[in-house]
């Protein structure tokens, strides 16, 4: 099947700090989120652009209320398209704003759409529409957390996504449950179930330390689950550079080792 989107062709480097080089040929595109640019050859022009420059943005309106969008998901009014405006095939390279891995996306092959986290989109061929996607039901509206608005990539190309730590791809059967941390997940296919579960049991919710709510997702469908979410090693960083410095596993152990460091 032909595909309507730009047709790149790329290259993963790198194992747990990784890079996507992106290879075009004359007059091809690449969209990516700011920021994520690393290098390029000559022959390649950047243009900042509102949204992501899809036809389903038509006219400046329509420019105009994507862009307006992406700020519900934290990310910025505009985005950068790098056109090969040369001769020959020329590269660009992108890079994670973190540690982790990047995953290629063929959205010809799943469904023409995948839902992901707001924060993990890297780039993608030009015609993959960036959208935002609202979780409709009442209970992960108001306890999705980092579930709630996500992301939606549209489109028949290729594109890209960025995660933390290592990444699990799991096919879920119909009917098949898997209950995950909302910040664990990484992207799903647009035919996953998705809602959030509150944990049983008074002990759980008061002392597990894993919050009162957890998103489950049922099948048929794909998904892709990281192991350090940006947000859980963000707050691990914190809680080493607050007052009271050390943090272990169990506060106990972490005091003590303060008071043998001369912390306290």
């Amino acid at each position: 099947m032909n595909r309507t989107n730009h047709e790149i062709d790329y290259r993963i480097y790198g194992e747990e700090m990784q890079c996507v080089e992106i290879e075009l040929d004359p007059q091809e595109t690449v969209i990516a989120e700011s920021g994520a640019f690393m290098f390029m050859d000559a022959g390649i022009e950047m243009q900042t652009i509102f949204g992501d420059g899809s036809s389903q943005q038509g006219g400046f309106l329509g420019k105009l209320m994507g862009a307006g969008k992406r700020l519900l998901t934290g990310e910025s009014l505009f985005m950068t398209a790098f056109t090969h405006l040369g001769q020959g095939k020329s590269r660009v390279t992108f890079a994670g704003p973190y540690a982790g891995k990047i995953i290629c996306l063929d959205l010809q092959v799943l469904g023409q759409k995948i839902i992901c986290q707001k924060d993990s989109f890297l780039c993608a061929a030009k015609g993959v529409a960036v959208g935002i996607e609202f979780q409709r039901r009442l209970g992960t509206g108001l306890f999705g957390g980092e579930g709630f608005i996500m992301q939606k990539l549209e489109g028949d190309g290729l594109a890209f996504v960025h995660a933390g730590g290592y990444i699990l791809e799991r096919d879920l059967q119909p009917g098949e449950i898997l209950r995950v941390d909302t910040g664990c997940i990484v992207a799903f296919t647009s035919d996953v179930d998705y809602d959030i579960q509150m944990v049983r049991g008074v002990k759980n919710m008061m002392f597990g330390g894993e919050g009162l709510f957890f998103a489950t997702l049922r099948g048929p469908g794909r998904v892709w689950l990281q192991s350090l979410p940006v947000s859980r090693l963000a707050a691990r960083i914190l809680s080493y550079g607050s007052p009271g410095g050390r943090r272990e596993e169990g506060s106990i152990l972490g005091g003590l080792g303060n008071l043998l460091d001369g912390d306290r």
